[in-house]
């Protein structure tokens, strides 16, 4: 979940389900029995990180029973095209915006280590990642995630094809 403004969604991921139908899912996955979580993705500073609150309240109404995210990573091609996306749809802070990203992800438009490009580091990700935990605690989605049956997996056969039901 990357949004619940409709409008910024569509610019965001414009074949994407509306947020009001992801959170449908959510709700049918849990009504099916099938633990759920959000991941709220990419948090964009700036743009999207308002909503961190919101969307984790919404995640709870729908019945989600954890909460994660990931911080904004522009990966090499990606950068050009975000930064073209941001001068196209929030030219007021472009700047802005990358100014935090590259605070984040160490003076670049990203970090490629393995234990931070996904939670970043500083001051800015320390904050983000406060807000999540106080809002998934305050709704209830910071306990652990159920385990999961095991004894229903059934490997594949031998020559790769499994049966349908």
């Amino acid at each position: 979940m990357t949004t619940l403004a409709p409008g910024t969604a569509r610019t965001l991921e414009p074949r994407a389900p509306h947020p009001r139908r992801r959170l449908a899912a959510i709700r049918r996955l849990i009504d099916a029995g099938v633990p759920t979580q959000v991941n709220i993705a990419p948090i964009i500073p700036a743009v999207t990180d308002h909503e961190i609150e919101a969307i984790i309240a919404a995640a709870a109404e729908a019945g989600a029973i954890r909460a994660s995210y990931i911080l904004l990573r522009l990966p090499f091609e990606v950068a050009p095209l975000f930064r073209a996306w941001l001068a196209a749809h929030y030219p007021d802070r472009a700047d802005k915006v990358m100014h935090i990203v590259q605070d984040m992800r160490g003076g670049r438009d990203n970090d490629p280590a393995y234990f931070t490009r996904m939670k970043g580091q500083g001051v800015w990700p320390d904050l983000i990642r406060q807000r999540v935990r106080r809002a998934a605690h305050a709704h209830g989605l910071d306990k652990p995630f159920p385990s999961l049956r095991c004894d229903l997996f059934r490997p594949p056969e031998r020559n790769g094809q499994m049966e349908l039901f």
